[in-house]
């Protein structure tokens, strides 16, 4: 019997809440994502999945080799994945025989731009800001500085929807698979279909911007009234993203404009899967949902991401299998809390391709077959280094931290999904805080990692170079080797009439 194939739906900076699939009371908030839900509903979903580091390229990193940061070199978002550390496209294709493939963002370190990917059709090949499209156009020349421009020039698109990068990649993606089951029917294979929203520019087409803006939008579950609100990580992040003085109407605006990228994702994604199924090419594939990190979007007074609370390390995360979707298999929703380092050897579990020596993650597959609620599956690490490194097992959280004057958190998320109350400081926790504190360390070390990082880094970039600096944000990679800008038509457009069009017409408006 062949393998089955893997369809990798990978987004970049979904927060867990905004799926409809969840309820106001399991911390969702009122977005529309039939899609996603339907994929949920009918599959293995992982309440408590977090990514290993929430910030773009590291994440990534760690989610295709199935290993934590500081064992894989994901230091930053110009990390270089090392040769000599097998990723999950790479594996497949060398021990389970697949066709792997790319298309979309990944932002990828230097020289090192397929990493286990055979074909590679679209995409940052050259990082032009990390593939994601600047909207409004006019952002491309100039606008508002700092990280503040990305708050206020949130809202509708300017770019036709035909050029956007989602409605490419999902193109790009189906000419792919329809190709390759010409030239090779019986080949199995993985394919990651990697879209940038909800990441920003937080522009969306009109009819989901307006869905949101300005009746529906909400406010933040959260405001700045936990008992972290002046830890000094949180201070610095807020000073570092400039997000200190937010206008309450600014708030709004980019909160609605990033419900309605998450709309539009899951349009994108319902009008890809329905193509793929007309076509017969999911009949024996294995659908992964998930993203690199969360977005914070306003709680806490913070934006972005590369922090420990929930809205940007805690992620969504859904599989569904070819028997899910038979009905051959019960869905079921895993609370047991899990990482998504476990993807590389769960994929290997599912489609029976033993994974390589070394990975951090777990086999999850047995949990998906049996359709189960809980697993064994141990802590899970969270942590960007060399600041911060947090640990989840069970109902708790713990974060430890580099800086000495940084204090310990301790969270009980099931009596406080908010994270408003650190428990740390406390007598009452004292003997499970030193538990997990013990977990958390064990084997690590601050001021051990931190100059590692950074020769790692050094060493990466020396030794994988970027060789070729994009002028767009994606690139096409032809059939005869040429690599050519794929935003052209948006950012270096050889402009007919660069105003007022209409005055060349006679006849214009009709």
């Amino acid at each position: 019997m062949t393998p089955p194939n893997i369809l990798f739906l990978l987004s970049d900076e979904h927060s867990f809440r905004y799926l409809s699939y969840l309820t106001h009371a399991e911390g969702g908030e009122p977005v529309r994502t039939p899609t996603l839900d339907s994929l949920a509903a009918r599959g293995t979903f992982f309440e408590n999945a977090y990514c290993q580091m929430p910030l773009c390229t590291p994440s990534r990193i760690c989610m295709l080799t199935g290993r934590d940061q500081e064992k894989c070199g994901a230091w930053s978002n110009n990390a270089v994945l090392p040769p000599e550390i097998p990723t999950l496209p790479g594996h497949l294709a060398e021990h389970g025989g697949y066709e792997t493939a790319l298309v979309g963002k990944m932002h990828f370190g230097g020289s090192r731009q397929f990493n286990g990917f055979r074909l590679r059709p679209y995409g940052d090949f050259a990082t032009k800001n990390a593939g994601h499209q600047p909207d409004p156009l006019e952002a491309w020349e100039g606008g508002p500085g700092g990280m503040m421009r990305r708050i206020r020039l949130a809202g509708v698109t300017t770019i036709p929807e035909s050029f956007l990068q989602e409605e490419i990649v999902a193109r790009e993606s189906v000419a792919l698979l329809r190709e390759h089951r010409h030239r090779t029917p019986g080949q199995p294979w993985l394919l990651c279909a990697s879209f940038s929203r909800p990441h920003f520019p937080w522009t969306a087409p009109r009819r989901h911007f307006e869905r949101y803006w300005p009746q529906g939008v909400t406010r933040p579950r959260l405001g700045r009234t936990a008992d972290t609100d002046l830890h000094p990580m949180v201070v610095e992040h807020r000073r570092r993203f400039d997000t200190e003085h937010v206008a309450d109407e600014e708030l709004l605006r980019v909160r609605a404009a990033y419900m309605a990228c998450v709309d539009y994702l899951d349009e994108v994604l319902g009008d890809f899967l329905a193509t793929l199924e007309r076509d017969g090419l999911l009949e024996n594939t294995i659908v992964v949902y998930t993203t690199d990190h969360g977005e914070m979007a306003g709680e806490n007074g913070m934006f972005y991401k590369n922090t420990w609370h929930e809205a940007a390390a805690h992620v969504p995360f859904i599989i569904q299998t070819p028997e899910h979707r038979r009905g051959a298999l019960a869905p079921s929703r895993l609370r047991t809390p899990v990482s998504l380092g476990d993807l590389f050897p769960t994929l290997c579990g599912l489609v029976g391709v033993e994974p390589p020596d070394g990975l951090d993650g777990h086999d999850l597959s047995g949990a998906i077959r049996s359709s189960a609620s809980e697993c064994e599956r141990g802590p899970v690490i969270s942590q960007s280094v060399p600041g911060w490194r947090m640990l989840r097992e069970g109902r708790f959280k713990y974060v430890a931290f580099r800086d000495m004057d940084a204090p310990e958190v301790l969270i009980d998320l099931e009596t406080d999904p908010g994270e408003q109350r650190n428990l740390a400081a406390g007598p009452a926790h004292a003997t499970v805080l030193a538990g997990l504190r013990a977990k958390a360390m064990a084997g690590f070390d601050f001021e051990t990692v931190a100059p590692h990082a950074e020769q790692h880094r050094r060493e990466m970039r020396e030794r994988f170079p970027m060789r070729i600096t994009g002028r767009t944000p994606n690139q096409l990679l032809l059939p005869d080797g040429r690599l050519v800008e794929g935003d052209a038509a948006l950012y270096l457009p050889e402009a007919l009439v660069t105003e007022h069009a209409w005055e060349a017409f006679d006849d214009w408006p009709p």
